[in-house]
């Protein structure tokens, strides 16, 4: 219940992946755009402003989780649903996860997580993994869901990286220009 890690965690953080055991303050990951963390849970306006990355939050979230939110996911174990609630949906989506390539990613944090904090409760959620795994919410920005899913209709349709990279840019500009009248 006690914060483990104090107020505004991995402000900014830009690379590299961390494992709390235990709760992270107010802020946890704001402006965070690339960092890859796991914690047991977050005090109030976490993942506000990310841009990137991946988080996986383990437990409880305070108010306004991703305010402000235009790029990376995280994935918060809502056990007790009331996470929507909690969340600021003003740019982001709440979905259950069924790719199983993310549910493949989230196992492997959570295993990272146990192999450097030898956490007994995130052992417990992969001991159970069939009863948690549809707890999980998946937290994504609109205009980034979007993004990612014109690249890979771009790749899909045989252009490289960098071609498809760009096809889904002016797309989604010229949807942008479209709905503003501009």
């Amino acid at each position: 219940e006690n914060s483990i890690i104090g107020n505004v965690a991995f402000f900014g953080g830009t690379s590299g992946e961390a494992y709390i055991q235990g709760v992270a303050g107010e802020r946890f990951c704001v402006r965070n755009s690339g960092v890859h963390a796991v914690v047991e849970g977050v005090g109030d306006n976490g993942c506000e402003y990310m841009t990137g990355g991946r988080v996986v939050v383990l437990g409880d979230t305070g108010r306004n989780f991703a305010a402000g939110m235009s790029g990376g996911v995280a994935y918060v174990l809502d056990f007790k649903g009331d996470f929507s609630d909690k969340c600021n949906q003003t740019m982001v989506d709440i979905d259950p996860i069924e790719s199983l390539e993310e549910i493949k990613e989230i196992k492997e944090m959570i295993n990272k997580h146990i192999d450097y904090t030898g956490s007994k409760y995130a052992r417990k959620i992969l001991n159970n993994w069939k009863a948690y795994k549809s707890k999980f919410a998946r937290v994504m920005p609109r205009d980034y869901k979007r993004m990612i899913d014109a690249i890979e209709r771009y790749q899909n349709d045989g252009l490289s990286n960098d071609k498809a990279l760009m096809s889904a840019f002016e797309e989604n500009n010229n949807d942008l220009a479209r709905i503003s009248g501009n």
